[in-house]
């Protein structure tokens, strides 16, 4: 479920194929865009949206019934999540993390395709394989029934044999990259109750450690390591716990000492991505340009920018190909992600002729292989959960390797989402959304919605596969999603809005987009619910208190509700993050008892369903607690359960299942939908 997760800052490790949040997630399909060139400054195309909610419609079809078993929550969570990836050095395999034993381990599968094997068996979720450059090895990370303490492994694809490198289960070790000559694995090093992330080189051969950052400041944090090719460097970014600024730092591995390649003025994001074959350059996101993440090369001995794009929608820097020739980046422009290529030399970009939906970039370090000749991709959208697909640079097509769906689950019985866009309460802000209409619903104001929260705050909800509302919308439920203020993929100022203002402004959007759906004469409004996870748990406790009577019920899963004992209680890293975006719990008492659900629940109306992680870091389970207990007291109607062998985002299948079941029936008993009378022709 990763849209349960809260903040970026901490390791985001579900998989990317049953995300309604981008995270920096089919049969065979037809290519249904063409390649196009163009010079890198050219504007994208603005997507097409619905401002007049009388002008969403139910499209009409005889082949899909309410409540069809093929779209049960058991059978859509038998359709398999794929994550990240990585080329094995002779490009013929690749290996990825999957739930296909109903565990996240790691499999093989040919790079043409074919059966995948699985190469780890583990009751612990595993995540970011990354194959040794002399084949021998894939290192990846696993913790310990969803407690984010990671230690680094290695396994060998030819025999299976696990060895545990770090061993500590007090430190967290994380996304390990390996030196060009394969005896060196950088990664990010956090004790646990450190709130700085630091990196670490573990020597493969010596078996010793080595600090390349060390002392960094409690409000912030170092990640993402990427070894130049000559294993001389390793390039950085460096985070303020706001996650407002950042800069690109570039360490001499030979002496620990680090450079900033990105000094500036103000608040300006920069990350590094990838070196250039020659180490010269480095390909970056950053939004110092115009406010938006663009992707730029920055050249080391200089310290200067070339800006590849000045776009105003989030684009995100990817890889050098291995001759240097072309840069891969993806674009994402109102929730739908493409995947493009630049020429170097001539400095056009032609977009990949892909489907539409979410593309990424898949692999680790490169998604491109080692000889250049294949790009891996993820291709996820609303009717086909995320795959590994490999485009072939000569000819210009795809393949699929994995295949998710599976169970007897079929794309053309999904609903496809529309956009939508309607303005703020306040009228600041345009505010975007998905909009999930069941077919054959009549518009006749007897119907039932669920205004669908993404966590975060700063992530996106995008045009992916998503299995409980495509089992809600067959349900009969309209689903709108929103990207209240906060939110990532509209740029510095829109995420920025809700700064010292959490569930405040971003409130009020969610609002927004329960009366912008009321105004289509689908629903009845009292047959409208609220729910989210993480911080979008959070925001649907804060509306069922301060706005009870717009709600039928509410859903909030792995919430925090006290803004005070969630700081006291969180892993420290967030704990950093929100003293910097919320203020001093003593010096803004007034705000922090204003924006703390708990203090409110008086208020509530509807009833609750609350889901929590019993070793969750980010919103300890604690904090459901707090609410069921005060909902008790004063008689109200509560549900609760708590997965003791899970953490922030529930990765065991069987979890999955029982705690969208446990949604689905609760929905159904309080705000039930309205029925289609819809049958499948005989």
């Amino acid at each position: 479920m990763q849209e349960t997760f809260r903040s970026a800052k901490l390791s985001v490790l579900t998989l990317s194929g049953d995300a309604s949040i981008r995270m920096r997630t089919l049969s065979l399909f037809a290519i249904v865009v063409t390649m196009s060139s163009f010079a890198s400054a050219q504007t994208l195309p603005l997507p097409k949206a619905i401002t007049d909610p009388k002008q969403i419609a139910s499209t009409p079809n005889a082949q899909v019934e309410q409540n069809q078993q093929s779209l049960s929550i058991q059978k859509l969570y038998m359709t398999r999540q794929v994550g990240r990836a990585s080329w094995s050095p002779d490009g013929k395999t690749i290996v990825f993390v999957s739930n296909i034993s109903g565990r996240n381990n790691l499999w093989l599968v040919p790079a043409e395709g074919g059966w995948p094997t699985q190469l780890t068996v583990s009751d612990q979720r595993q995540a970011g394989p990354v194959w040794s450059p002399d084949g021998k090895w894939i290192a990846y990370m696993s913790d310990y029934n969803g407690d984010e303490q990671w230690d680094i492994f290695i396994v060998s694809p030819k025999t299976g044999q696990v060895v545990n490198l770090t061993h500590t289960r007090e430190i967290a070790e994380e996304h390990p990259r390996w030196s060009a000559d394969g005896r060196y694995l950088a990664y990010t090093v956090k004790p646990k109750t450190s709130s700085v992330f630091e990196i670490d080189v573990y020597d493969m051969l010596m078996r010793d450690v080595k600090h390349i950052t060390t002392g960094t400041p409690a409000d912030k944090l170092n990640e993402n390591p990427i070894w130049s090719h000559d294993g001389k460097w390793i390039a950085y970014t460096q985070e303020q716990a706001k996650g407002t600024d950042s800069n690109i730092f570039m360490a001499e591995v030979a002496s620990g000492r680090s450079s900033l390649l990105t000094p500036h003025d103000g608040e300006q994001l920069y990350r590094a991505n990838d070196f250039s074959p020659d180490n010269k350059k480095l390909v970056i996101t950053s939004n110092a340009a115009n406010g938006y993440d663009n992707v730029g090369l920055l050249d080391v001995a200089s310290k200067k920018v070339s800006w590849l794009t000045k776009d105003k929608w989030e684009i995100s820097g990817g890889n050098f190909s291995p001759d240097g020739k072309h840069i891969a980046w993806t674009a994402n422009v109102d929730g739908n992600t493409d995947i493009y290529l630049h020429d170097v030399v001539n400095g056009k970009t032609a977009a990949l002729p892909l489907a539409s939906g979410v593309n990424d970039l898949a692999a680790e370090p490169s998604s491109f292989s080692k000889d250049g000749s294949r790009l891996l991709y993820h291709h996820n959208a609303a009717s086909a959960p995320s795959d590994l697909w490999v485009y072939q640079m000569a000819t210009g097509k795809s393949h699929q390797v994995t295949h998710s769906l599976v169970a007897g689950v079929r794309s053309e019985d999904m609903v496809e989402p529309v956009l939508v866009h309607f303005p703020s309460h306040d009228g600041k802000w345009t505010i975007s959304a998905f909009v999930y209409v069941p077919y054959n619903m009549v518009r006749n104001g007897q119907n039932a919605a669920v205004v669908y929260v993404h966590g975060g705050p700063t992530s996106q909800t995008v045009n992916s596969f998503n299995r409980f509302i495509q089992h809600m919308v067959n349900q009969g439920y309209m689903v709108i999603a929103p990207n209240y203020r906060g939110s990532t993929g509209y740029g510095k100022e829109f995420q920025q809005a809700n700064l010292f203002d959490m569930g405040g402004g971003d409130l009020q959007d969610v609002l927004a987009a329960a009366d912008f759906i009321k105004q289509t004469g689908f629903l009845d409004p009292k047959k409208i619910v609220l729910m989210g996870g993480s911080y979008g748990g959070y925001l649907t406790m804060m509306g069922v208190t301060k706005a009870p009577e717009v709600w039928g019920a509410g859903v909030p899963i792995v919430p925090f509700v006290n803004w005070f004992t969630e700081i006291e209680n969180e892993d420290p890293v967030l704990q950093q993050s929100d003293l910097a975006t919320m203020g001093d719990p003593k010096t803004n008492e007034t705000l922090f008892h204003d924006r703390s659900p708990i203090f409110f629940v008086d208020q509530i109306k509807a009833p609750l369903l609350l889901l929590a992680g019993g070793n969750d870091p980010r919103c300890p389970k604690e904090e459901a607690q707090q609410v069921v207990d005060a909902v008790k007291k004063r008689g109200g109607t509560v549900e609760y359960k708590v997965y003791e062998n899970e953490g922030h985002g529930f990765a065991r299948v069987e979890n999955q299942i029982d705690a969208y079941e446990r949604v689905s029936g609760f929905l159904k008993a309080h705000v039930p939908p309205a029925d289609c009378s819809c049958s499948l022709p005989e």
